[in-house]
């Protein structure tokens, strides 16, 4: 029988590649061997046949005329895109000629690699590529961007990446949106809170922007950026003093209640109001609510882990369903994401035991302008992969700096010449996911997901598994591993005796049904990865590692050098840089925006619509104001990482403003707690009609 990407004509199921947790199933419609139409996949037992219109305008990503076909030179100066086509075979000569040339002199250690979940397929993203660079002896990266905080933090009170199976959220008779853009970021968590509110479900959305999730819940609680920890200790606080606790759950199944209840005598409703602009009769008013409801659910977003004290923030809430008893009621909880239902063996897959030095260096993707720009030894070459640090990485400026080394050899594999691949001394096409075999895991939903090609690969472009492949050979590396089929390479991260959620989940069985859900009998609370085997309210792990052993507020830092707390949160047509170069997503999203209270714009002099320059010491931007009260007074927000426009002198560069700080557990980003001054600037049709 011929295979999907061999049948030019029909339907074919697939899965949604991107980072983002729904990962939804799709039906790929294919005419004369190209893709015509994307769709939900209506037996997906989660997704249902619903996508997001990111998804569903597909087609015009896969075939933009700007998209790669062949490897690139360059032939010009760093940054100015200058570029002209060569061979495969002498694009890895090229790279291996270097990097041999640089390990000789320098060390393998001068090579760094970076990249993210661009592409979620466990295959493209950490498998031949993790091989090859642990082979290598390369600088080993942190990838810390996204969720490291928070993960810390919820696996000191949880253990792990367990929490609730979305789908028993239907049952949920209060759902707490905390600090998530759910209609944006997560849509088939609105799906199924919306067939629980046809049913008498309350919706509460608290965030710092009353986004277009705030705009659809019963209730909006605006709380100032940073402060999400005090709010939950507040909530504590009533439910202890007003007796709402579940005591046997507590005595059977935590560590440190006793504690904690003394502990949260502190933060009171009018102190907790104080610190997070949130009125006391509302604390009191939601912590009633969610003592009251049963089910209640929390759905722990992302963005608030973005803070210099994100890993405490998500420690915190993850406390409160232990307080009420919520784990043991079908539809209560928590979460935060659910990777250890599907965590798959990942030493198999990515063979860190063929790291030669265990003292390698290893450096935080978070900091990648200061590694570029001011590690010693240095990083002299860099392959770039699933991801586009010069418009994603914190200190974006800095980053860019680095990148325009003539002495730094960059390798960027990418459907596009992003803005990274401007920087690049070589560029090389990737396949899109519809391309590859692959297998994916939720870290929301608990299904499996296998991949296979759908169309032939895009001109001469590779996947990221076939490229390393090469490289492996072109270094002179003999390993079998490196010989690993795509289908060996599943199979390998399928055996994981260690994970019993998985244990019915095979190759077979994916290849014959496209998903498979991990097997949960028992709940999971009952044999919890931490310590003690329970939810630790109190963590003696958190003391010996230098935290406070309870969960605690600590203030952002203070700089009175800027007066607004800049939050860039996604808008609802990216993901990430994904679709920001791409024609018809930006025609959707419109204008990049900056939102603003009117009280802070009055002051200032600026009025809805005008363009507004907002900048600080480590760059600046500019963007059109959106002037009104979805923001509090004191912090503006922006949606979206908008991919520059050459020509046109838009300035769009949100991550020129953002710290490269790290957060206070595992390593994470702070892209939420700079500071920015707002000013009125110029206004340039270019900017406003979102060219």
């Amino acid at each position: 029988m011929k295979s999907y990407a061999e049948q030019p004509n029909g339907v074919f199921s697939s899965v949604c590649s991107l980072d983002c947790p729904d990962q939804c199933g799709l039906l790929i419609h294919k005419q004369d061997g190209k893709i015509v139409k994307v769709e939900g996949d209506p037996n997906h037992p989660v997704t249902q046949g619903n996508i997001c219109n990111k998804v569903r305008n597909m087609p015009a990503r896969l075939y933009d005329p700007q998209r790669l076909q062949y490897p690139l030179k360059r032939v010009g100066k760093k940054g100015e895109g200058e570029f002209e086509p060569i061979s495969w075979d002498e694009a890895i000569e090229t790279i291996a000629s270097k990097w041999k040339e640089l390990i000789a002199e320098a060390g393998p250690q001068s090579i760094l690699p970076y990249s993210f979940y661009g592409n979620m397929g466990r295959l493209n993203a950490e498998s031949m590529d993790l091989r090859f660079f642990h082979r290598l002896g390369a600088s080993r990266l942190e990838r810390t961007i996204c969720n490291s905080a928070g993960g810390v933090g919820y696996s000191y009170t949880m253990g792990a990446a367990l929490g609730t199976d979305p789908e028993d959220t239907v049952h949920a008779k209060l759902h707490i949106m905390w600090g998530i853009n759910t209609i944006s970021t997560n849509m088939h968590q609105v799906v199924l809170a919306e067939k629980a509110r046809k049913h008498g479900a309350k919706i509460v959305v608290i965030d710092v922007h009353k986004n277009r999730t705030g705009q659809w819940a019963d209730w909006f609680i605006p709380i100032r950026p940073g402060t999400d920890t005090a709010l939950a200790l507040g909530m504590m606080h009533v439910l202890f003093a007003e007796g709402m606790e579940d005591t046997a759950f507590l005595e059977k199944y935590t560590v440190g209640h006793d504690k904690l209840r003394e502990h949260v005598r502190a933060y009171d409703p009018a102190t907790v109001s104080a610190i997070t602009g949130v009125p006391a009769g509302d604390i009191v008013k939601l912590a009633r609510l969610y003592g009251e409801t049963s089910p209640s659910f929390i759905r722990i977003g992302n963005g608030l882990q973005h803070h210099d004290n994100g890993g405490m923030c998500i420690r915190t809430i993850a406390c409160l369903p232990a307080i009420t008893g919520q784990w043991l009621v079908k539809g209560g909880g928590a979460l935060k994401g659910n990777s250890a239902y599907l965590l798959y063996n990942k030493p198999a897959l990515q063979r860190p035991d063929v790291l030669a030095d265990p003292a390698t260096r290893s450096i935080n993707m978070n900091q990648l302008g200061q590694a570029l720009t001011e590690l010693d030894p240095p990083v002299l070459s860099l392959f770039v992969y699933n991801c586009n640090p010069a418009l994603v990485a914190p200190e974006g400026n800095k980053v860019r700096s680095g990148l325009a080394r003539e002495d730094l050899f960059t390798v960027v594999h990418d459907l596009f010449a992003t803005e990274t691949a401007q920087y690049a001394d070589i560029v090389l096409p990737a396949t899109s996911s519809f391309e590859n075999t692959d297998l994916y895991t939720s870290y929301w939903h608990l299904y499996m997901q296998l991949q296979q090609p759908v169309i032939a690969p895009y001109g001469e472009s590779k996947s990221n598994v076939e490229v390393f492949r090469l490289l492996a050979k072109a270094m002179g590396f003999t390993d079998p591993m490196f010989a690993d089929s795509d289908e060996e390479l599943i199979r390998q991260a399928l055996d994981h005796p260690q994970n019993p959620y998985i244990q019915d989940i095979s190759y077979e069985t994916l290849a014959a049904n496209h998903f498979a859900k991990a097997r949960v009998t028992t709940p999971f609370i009952e044999n919890l990865p931490t310590p003690s085997g329970r939810i630790e309210l109190y963590s003696s792990r958190m003391e010996a590692a230098g935290y406070p052993p309870l969960p605690t507020y600590t203030p952002l830092p203070e700089d009175s050098s800027y007066p607004y707390l800049f939050i860039p949160g996604p808008n609802h047509n990216f993901l990430n840089s994904t679709f920001s170069n791409n024609e018809k997503h930006v025609s959707m999203e419109k204008v990049p925006r900056l939102y603003m209270n009117e009280q802070d714009a009055q002051a200032a002099g600026i009025a809805d619509g005008d363009l507004v320059r907002v900048f600080n010491d480590r760059g600046e931007c500019e963007l059109v104001a959106t002037v009104g009260d979805s923001v509090l007074p004191g912090v503006v927000v922006t949606q979206g990482l908008w991919a520059d426009v050459p020509g046109t002198g838009a300035r769009h560069f949100v991550n020129a403003l953002t710290p490269d700080r790290v957060a206070d557990m595992g390593g994470g980003a702070t892209f939420f707690s700079g500071r920015v001054a707002v000013e009125k600037g110029q206004v340039q049709s270019a900017i406003v009609n979102g060219k």
